[in-house]
């Protein structure tokens, strides 16, 4: 059977995913939440002209030739406007954030004054306008302030808060089914015997897929039985994502396409032109779409960064973004064979920006140390030639 490239099992994966619905929900309660449709500012931010700086309001007209000497007729403080106008001759003392009155339409600032009593002498020109914040300056009422598809942040919260939001339209948080199948496997602190390992791919992709915004059931460790497997997949339909790990091939204990495909879900592929995790499966049932990833942990992580996460993010309705950044190839490389490369490597950033990408010699699925002290994925196609150090070449950010 002919392995399916990556960039056609992605578009199966996603093929006809619509976001989920809506829901309003209090602003501070939108952090992490993706936004459904865009926040709009409903005022002008500043409302009005307002000092940056502690100063005296008053008329350029009347400080553009020194000397200048003014009456001080008020005062205006953040919160509590100058009621009166600003006329010739005269000035208001005004202090930051405060609205600037009626016919100022310049702030000096104090250190360019001497003050006795309400007289006020200029010792410093002024440009006309100076310190003053005009309205309007950081948004306007009916300004997009963050745009739908947005995963909000404290900024993005602040913000929205600025422009007098109270709510967000957010999407419905996608919900994820998750289970790791092998009698060998026992979890973190359980006592493994002789012939077991510890399992780490659930607590891993758990708080991944948490990461990217959805909501997960782990279900733990499903025993290598086609009964107990079958069950679990039972559980699991009915959820926007089902994840499997392990037991996707085809040896003696891999039950997962047999008992997949006995509750129903009809399975769209298995076997990519991917290193690492050839043997990723996808299939559906109703609604839920099931991803059943390799048992090898670096197997797993990575293609769930390409393949998962791409579909949390359309349920959320992310915008579909894998462009990929370039780094100088820090080593030389031999030429590909028919499978898409993720290559595991650190970067060096140099002084003027610039990235050299340095591949771990030793690329085993199975070595979760190099994955985590690894900055980038380098990507390299199918038959890709011989590279020399210095070429550049596609990098995956890890960001998880």
């Amino acid at each position: 059977m002919a392995l399916l490239p990556v960039a056609d099992a992605l578009a199966r994966i996603v093929a006809g995913v619509k976001p989920l619905r809506l829901e309003l929900v209090p602003l501070k309660a939108g952090f992490g939440r993706v936004l459904a449709k865009s926040i709009v500012a409903t005022r002008d931010q500043p409302p009005f002209n307002a000092s940056a700086m502690d100063g005296y309001a008053v008329r350029f007209a009347d400080v553009e030739k020194l000397p200048a000497q003014l009456r001080i007729v008020g005062t205006a403080a953040a919160g509590h406007a100058f009621k009166g106008a600003v006329k010739a001759r005269s000035a208001v003392r005004i202090l930051t954030g405060a609205p600037v009155p009626r016919g100022a339409d310049t702030v000096v600032i104090q250190e360019n004054t001497d003050r006795v009593g309400d007289v006020l002498q200029i010792v410093a020109t002024t440009a006309k306008g100076k310190n003053i914040r005009r309205r309007g300056l950081d948004f306007e009422r009916g300004d997009e302030l963050i745009a739908a598809g947005t995963r909000l942040n404290s900024r993005d919260i602040g913000l929205a808060a600025a422009g007098n939001a109270t709510r967000a339209a957010v999407r419905k948080v996608p919900h994820l089914v998750l289970f790791t199948t092998g009698d060998e496997l026992v979890l973190p602190g359980e006592k493994p015997r002789a012939d077991q390992i510890v399992s780490s791919n659930s607590s891993a992709l758990e708080t991944m897929a948490v990461g990217w915004g959805a909501r997960v059931t782990n279900m733990g460790i499903v025993r290598d039985t086609l009964k107990a497997t079958e069950a679990a997949i039972r559980k699991g339909l009915g959820a926007d994502i089902l994840v499997t790990t392990g037991g996707a091939s085809v040896g003696d204990h891999d039950f997962v396409q047999q008992a997949l495909k006995n509750c129903g879900v009809k399975i769209d592929f298995w076997k990519i032109a991917l290193r690492p995790g050839k043997p990723l499966m996808f299939g559906r049932k109703g609604k839920t779409r099931v991803i059943g990833l390799p048992g090898n942990p670096v197997s797993a992580l990575v293609c769930s960064r390409i393949f998962l996460k791409p579909l949390i993010d359309a349920l959320q309705g992310i915008p579909a973004d894998e462009t990929y950044p370039l780094a100088r190839l820090g080593v030389d490389l031999g030429e590909n064979d028919n499978r898409q490369d993720y290559i595991r490597a650190t970067l060096e950033v140099h002084r003027d920006g610039s990235r050299t990408a340095l591949p771990y010699a030793t690329q085993d699925s199975s070595m979760q140390r190099t994955l985590r002290n690894s900055h980038c994925l380098i990507v390299r196609a199918p038959f890709a030639p011989a590279m020399k150090a210095g070429e550049m070449v596609e990098i995956l950010p890890l960001d998880f």
